[in-house]
């Protein structure tokens, strides 16, 4: 069973029977696949099966037809077997043919419909055949039965898909409907989608930032979980990032508006979920197209039940076949895989978004698991990618050595430079004069009078000042600083490794996955990084082509790869690998754009979740199939031996599509 066109009319939906599968590339290098499967009768109806507000409440009362029905059938069942009270033929058919149009009318309407367009073999026309079979042979209490309880099956599931997808949809979208913008230094209430890039808004505490942009209040405290699964407070500082879906948690705060409201990263991210529960994995593929095959073979066998003992059974009774044809076409309904295996991936999905991570699609669900080799970037991957200083020597008074380096750093925009700089936290600077920046090598000019040079090693070569030799054999960036043509000291500096690098390696490996890494950074240092995570592979000194080649190259021995990384440059290998992974919160929007799967607060360590993730989904989804394939087959047999009747069938029907989607909903409630 299935969220279908009678309960869904204003969603792309999944005929359980018959589809059609589109496929559009989004990358040569793998299956970034957008694979749609599109039932094309767009005959909505609108009528008792709309679901009004979209909740649970309002499914259930649009049902309202269906719990007359199944009121119709308890009495006649009490009145006829409990109470024993013979009930007139002609009241009991008159009874039943009111509870089934009642219960029925949407699936009858939709078989006859389908069928007049040359469909023939759908859940619609199976279910409506094998009630007419019933009525036919005067099984007319079971056949109203059949579809009161395929029906209840139905509301059950679509309830289920309902659930999954809010869950999902629930997780982002908390886009506030209005925002406060301060025009003319007064504040006005407006939509988000009013204000302008370069506008300042106002957000106080409680409320949830409506855009993107940059702080200009001196700090802010911010709860971004939704955005990054993170519990933990962040603290924007002034000129930082500020992002929509963040919520301010101290005290009001201003923000200059940098994205409009249809470009925040919050509304990409809410796209991409949105489009990730359309975007099939290879196993429901699978089913939609066997289903294309079964369900004939389904009607042909049911066929081939009725027609065959008439050529060899020697007391061939027509009814008794047929009865046994119905039962056979009831439990080979083959709706509880294809409502199942779906939820199995909206519950995927739905997991990972609560734990920080965007999965672009149920098919990167299933990749993911396949994985063998993760290739990680190093410089905001595995690394913090923000330079900080690591070490200080110096032979001078160290305040007022980092107090005449700093000064002089304070003249560059040079990451390295402003590393210096920040070291010095609250230490007053001077202002340096007569400076000049030789390229490729560092900085000259005069601090409080004295002549000062800060750079690199080659830079005090050109001036023939001595040094310390270990200098030249530190692998870290080091800043060699001068004073009045002596050497006075140096700063060591450094990318800093994130906390839970080397536990997300360990992880990696204890899931069969080994990591290499790869950065443009000098080889000395990469493979220094390496060392601290547990990396037995490295490479550096790399440029962006160098990085698709080695992708490449370990593709083309039979390895599975996923790619992490976050710049721009990061880009093109992303779309080599089987499945990219774009660090989100700091990584580029190409790179973001390029990525099948998005770790929203950074960490390296949720890429192992995101594999725990698919493993889980991938297990579920089987049990489901196993569980359905299992009942269905030993129940069809005993239907065509005459053991079973079409209440055991359609029990046993709806019973496994419940059991089914229990399972899926299990999902939901891993801990990662």
């Amino acid at each position: 069973m299935k969220l279908d066109e009678k309960s869904a009319p204003h969603q792309p939906h999944d005929d359980c029977c018959s589809a059609e599968t589109h496929t559009h590339a989004k990358h040569n290098g793998h299956a970034h696949g957008h694979e749609h499967d599109h039932s094309h009768d767009h005959d909505h109806d609108h009528g008792d099966h709309s679901h009004g507000s979209g909740d649970d409440a309002g499914i259930f009362k649009s049902r309202w037809m269906l719990w007359l029905s199944l009121a119709i059938l308890a009495v006649f069942l009490v009145l006829a077997y409990i109470l024993k009270v013979e009930v007139a033929r002609p009241v009991e058919i008159g009874m039943m043919l009111v509870a089934y149009v009642l219960a029925g009318n949407k699936t009858v309407a939709l078989a006859f419909r389908k069928a007049s367009r040359g469909d023939f073999f759908n859940e619609f026309t199976l279910m409506t055949i094998a009630t007419f079979g019933a009525f036919y042979i005067g099984e007319f209490s079971e056949g109203v039965a059949v579809m009161i309880f395929y029906e209840i099956g139905e509301l059950f599931q679509d309830i289920a898909v309902s659930r999954s997808k809010r869950s999902i949809k629930a997780l982002l979208d908390i886009r506030p409907d209005t925002v406060t913008v301060l025009r003319n230094e007064k504040p006005l209430q407006i939509t988000p989608d009013e204000v302008l890039i370069g506008e300042k808004i106002l957000v106080r505490a409680g409320e949830k930032v409506a855009l993107d942009g940059e702080m200009r209040s001196a700090s802010g405290t911010f709860n971004t979980a939704a955005l990054t699964g993170e519990p933990k407070p962040q603290i924007i500082e002034n000129g930082q990032k500020v992002l929509a879906g963040m919520i301010s948690i101290e005290k009001s705060v201003e923000i200059e508006v940098k994205a409009l409201f249809k470009d925040s990263k919050l509304s990409r991210i809410l796209e991409m979920v949105q489009e990730a529960s359309a975007r099939k994995a290879p196993t429901q593929l699978l089913i939609s197209r066997l289903a294309r095959i079964y369900t004939p073979a389904v009607f042909l066998l049911a066929l081939l039940i009725i027609a065959i003992p008439a050529l060899f059974v020697a007391d061939y009774q027509f009814d008794q076949w047929l009865y046994r044809g119905m039962v056979f076409l009831v439990i080979a309904c083959p709706c509880a895989l294809t409502i199942s295996i779906p939820l199995g991936y909206f519950g995927g999905i739905g997991l990972a978004s609560r734990n920080g991570i965007l999965v672009k699609g149920a098919n990167f669900l299933d990749v993911i698991t396949k994985i063998d080799t993760l290739v990680s970037d190093k410089t905001g991957t595995l690394t913090k990618g923000v330079f900080k200083v690591q070490q200080v020597e110096t032979a001078i008074e160290k305040t007022d050595f980092i107090r005449i380096a700093a000064s002089l750093e304070s003249y560059s925009t040079h990451p390295v430079a402003k590393a210096v700089v920040e070291s010095a936290g609250i230490i007053e600077l001077a202002k340096p004069t007569d400076v000049e920046e030789i390229a490729g090598h560092g900085l000259k000019g005069n601090v409080e009078g004295k002549a000062v040079l800060a750079g690199n090693t080659k830079l005090l070569d050109r001036y023939s000042i001595s040094y310390p030799a270990e200098l030249g054999s530190v692998v870290e960036t080091i800043v060699v600083v001068a004073v009045d043509n002596d050497y006075a000291g140096y700063f060591l500096i450094a990318d800093q490794v994130k906390e839970d690098a080397a536990a997300a390696v360990a992880e990696l490996k204890t899931l069969g996955i080994s990591t290499v890494m790869l950065s443009g950074d000098k080889e000395a240092v990469v493979a220094k990084v390496a060392g601290e995570l547990g990396i037995a592979k490295s490479y550096g000194g790399l440029l962006p082509e160098d990085k698709v080649r080695i992708v490449q190259e370990l593709k083309n021995k039979g390895n599975y790869i996923a790619f992490a990384g976050d710049g721009v440059n990061d880009a093109p290998v992303i779309a080599l690998a089987d499945v990219g992974i774009a660090m989100g919160a700091l990584g580029s929007d190409a790179t973001i754009e390029t990525a099948d799967i998005v770790i929203q607060n950074d960490q390296p360590s949720r890429i192992a979740s995101a594999v725990r993730i698919g493993k889980i989904t991938k297990s579920v989804v089987y049990q489901n199939i196993s569980l359905a394939m299992g009942v269905k087959i030993a129940v069809m047999a005993l239907g065509a031996g005459g053991v079973a009747t079409l209440w055991e069938a359609v029990f046993a029907d709806v019973g496994v599509a419940l059991l089914a989607i229990l399972n899926a909903y299990r999902i939901q409630g891993k801990k990662i």
